[in-house]
This record gives C-alpha cells, sequence and structure tokens, in this order.
C-alpha cells in the first residue's frame, strides 16, 4: 500500500484502517497515570558530586529524566520550534520534495516509522535530519522556510553541547573518568527527528510511536508544552510525563545498556496522539561512530555479574534495529551472550 504524509491539512472522520491497532495493542488510555516523581536534574547546581549521583539514581531506577538549568539559549529553542511548525505548515507539494521512505536516507522527510516493514501505520510525519557534521549535511536540509537553516543548525549546535556535558556526567556516575565515556563512542554522530502528531480522529485505537527503546547512546527531547504526549514504562506501567517549561526530557538508549552492562536501562516509551490539538516535539539523537566497539566496560563487569552483552559495532546494531519492526522485542536481547 502506498502510504504518504498524514500532515495534509484533511479532517479525518475517523481513522483509515491501516492506522487501527489491534484491540489487544491498543494504549488503554484510561489506564494511563501521570509519571509521580519523575527525577529533574539541575544541571547547574553547584554540588557536582551531588548531580552526578542524581543522574546515576535516574539513569539506574528510571532510564529518563528532566533537565533544568542545561544551558541551551530559550531563544534558540523557539526558533527552532517555530521554524519547525512552519515547514510542516507548507504546502503538500513542497513537503514531499523531501519525501522518502528509505531509512538510510540522511535527510528525509516520511510518515509512521518504517512503512517498508510494518503492518499497521502511526500517526506521525515526521522530518528527520543529520546533524554532524553540520558542514557535511546543512545544505541537504529544507532551504524552505527561509529561516528553517539557521534555526535547526544553532538548535542542533547547542544541544550537542550539552549532551556532551551530560555524558561526562552520566560516565562520573558509573565512576568512571569523565571522558570514558566520549571516548569510547568516538567521534559521536547526532540525528533530529521533528516529530509532528496531527489532531487524529480516534486516538484510542492508535500510535503516533508505539513502544520502543531508542537504540543510540541517549536522546534529548523537546516536548510541546501545550499537548504531553510522551509515555514510558515505569515499573510495569504506563505513565504519562508532562511537560516541563524550559526542560528537555533525556532518555537512556541501547548503546548506555550495554556499555553499562546493564546497569542504566533503555527506557520502553510511546507516543499517543490527540483528538483536538496537533503535537509537535523535537528529538535529538546523540550516537557512538560507526565504528566504534560497543563493549561493557571492564569495570563494570565484577560482582558476578559477568559480561551481558557481546561485543558489536555501532553500525551493526543500527542496521539490526532498522530491519525490524519497531515494536518488536528489545533489539539488545539479541546482542546478548
Amino acid at each position: 500500500m502506498d502510504v504518504k504524509l498524514i500532515s495534509t491539512g484533511i479532517q479525518y472522520s475517523s481513522l483509515p484502517e491501516s492506522y487501527k491497532r489491534p484491540e489487544s495493542e491498543r494504549p488503554k488510555l484510561s489506564e494511563v497515570e501521570d509519571c509521580e516523581n519523575v527525577p529533574i536534574i539541575d544541571l547547574d547546581c553547584e554540588n557536582r558530586s551531588l548531580v552526578v549521583q542524581q543522574i546515576g539514581e535516574a539513569c539506574r531506577d528510571y532510564g529518563f529524566f528532566q533537565v533544568i538549568n542545561h544551558g541551551v539559549e530559550k531563544e534558540a529553542v523557539e526558533k527552532m520550534v517555530e521554524a519547525a511548525k512552519e515547514f510542516f505548515s507548507l504546502p503538500v507539494e513542497e513537503k514531499m520534495k523531501l519525501y522518502s521512505d528509505e531509512p538510510s536516507k540522511k535527510v528525509r522527510l516520511s510518515t509512521s516509522f518504517n512503512v517498508k516493514k510494518e503492518k499497521v501505520h502511526n500517526w506521525r510525519d515526521y522530518l528527520r535530519l543529520h546533524c554532524f557534521p553540520l558542514d557535511q549535511y546543512l545544505p541537504q536540509w529544507p532551504s524552505n522556510p527561509p529561516s528553517f537553516r539557521d534555526a535547526a543548525s544553532t538548535y542542533c549546535m547547542e544541544v550537542r553541547k550539552f549532551g556532551l556535558r551530560l555524558e561526562e556526567a552520566i560516565s562520573e556516575s558509573l565512576g568512571l573518568q569523565k571522558a570514558h565515556i566520549e571516548t569510547v563512542l568516538g567521534q559521536q554522530g547526532q540525528h533530529m527527528a521533528v516529530n509532528f502528531y496531527p489532531p487524529c480522529p480516534q486516538p484510542e485505537l492508535t500510535y503516533g510511536l508505539p513502544a520502543h527503546t531508542d537504540p543510540n547512546t541517549f536522546t534529548i527531547l523537546l516536548q510541546d508544552l501545550h499537548v504531553s504526549g510522551l509515555q514510558v514504562l515505569h515499573n510495569g506501567k504506563w505513565c504519562t510525563v508532562k511537560p516541563l517549561p524550559d526542560a528537555f526530557v533525556v532518555n537512556i538508549g541501547d548503546q548506555l545498556q550495554a556499555l553499562s552492562n546493564g546497569r542504566y536501562r533503555s527506557v520502553w516509551h510511546r507516543a499517543i496522539v490527540n483528538a483536538e490539538k496537533p503535537r509537535m516535539s523535537v528529538a535529538s539523537f546523540l550516537c557512538p561512530a560507526d565504528d566504534a566497539l560497543i563493549s561493557p566496560l571492564e569495570e563494570l563487569t565484577g560482582d558476578g555479574i559477568g559480561v551481558v552483552y557481546r561485543d558489536f559495532t555501532y553500525a551493526e546494531y543500527y542496521k539490526k534495529f532498522w530491519s525490524r519492526n519497531l515494536d518488536q522485542e528489545h533489539c539488545l536481547e539479541l546482542f546478548k551472550n
């Protein structure tokens, strides 16, 4: 079936059949509560050892946390959001110039997740951009709206600085030198997904994105302040992560779970949709270099735990991740010893 964008301005009175989940796979929205006690990390806190400890606890017990005073300029965030809105408001013909359903393409507009593989589609359009090295990819980015490249490049650079600062604290929280993880991961890649979820006529029957973990190191998510949609699995229950002004949500990805030998958890999360309002989010993914060898750090394999995962390169992992449906079993399970 030929699947195209859903952000066309068409008002759907009912959900097209290809988006309807089987009853057993639906989100059961009435059972979902707000997340209590989501860890909030103040990166500006003068007590460094406290910040490192809080990050370690959040990575171990939750797999996600919110960060305030992260150093990303408010103006950079606002301009990114504005440029993203303008992009998705463009005429369909203009947007379709960037359309591709080929996952390996470095700059593309697409829909759902992986339309070539999936049986049921997701109520999402997204613009996916590779962001590092910036000068390599910037010429391929959308030139319309005219503000887009400037806004998105400034945002990407600021988010990267924040991400690398955070990586140092995560490294320290594992009892390692602060540069350890960065050294292991090599010249780290960076991607961005600008997600657009139009109003959906029957949100209880579908997803913006079904339950999944992220294949990268960790993800920095800018939530829509006006509409919540992010849900995470915590203690066996789905709960909603309410947007917090001037904050980012950080969630641990599969590579950190492997590097930490399973101490830190790549969190299962999903995006749900809204009947009345569109929702937008911007996810930034920090990734190991393709040839980085992902191997549990020796210091973390004691205590009789042994080595949980076999060694692999990030390129090998990423290829396997995209060859599957998003909501299959955890891809990391395929790399267990």
